[in-house]
């Protein structure tokens, strides 16, 4: 189960450095909300703004002998994970998502 685990983390981190080195990211998200504004969805009132963590491998058994430099250790209740953080800003009354953006694990989440 813990090989499972360290190829999913992998493919997660090998899609997240295509998206980026791309930029695909942030034209799937411009695109996502010029479709919900083509609609007429868009934000009116308040914003809900939470952060979730994405794992990344600890391991520095790759070819180049060390850790994503992006990735950071952060401590949530007792357990310490090591990622980074996705910031996601949602509409209060609809629920739809206005605004995305990724942070080294131990940035606090206020400077978001």
């Amino acid at each position: 189960m813990l090989n499972i685990e360290k190829a999913r983390e992998a493919a997660v981190l090998n899609f997240r450095h295509f998206l980026e080195s791309h930029k695909l990211g942030q034209k799937l998200f411009d695109t996502i909300q010029n479709h919900l504004a083509y609609h007429g969805l868009r934000l009116q009132e308040g914003s809900i703004i939470d952060a979730g963590i994405i794992s990344a491998p600890t391991s520095t058994k790759n070819k180049e002998g060390k850790r994503d430099p992006e990735m950071h250790q952060t401590k949530k209740g007792n357990e310490w994970h090591f990622g980074m953080k996705m910031h996601i800003g949602v509409d209060e009354s609809l629920g739809l998502t206005h605004s995305i953006s990724t942070t080294p694990a131990n940035e606090h989440d206020i400077v978001q």
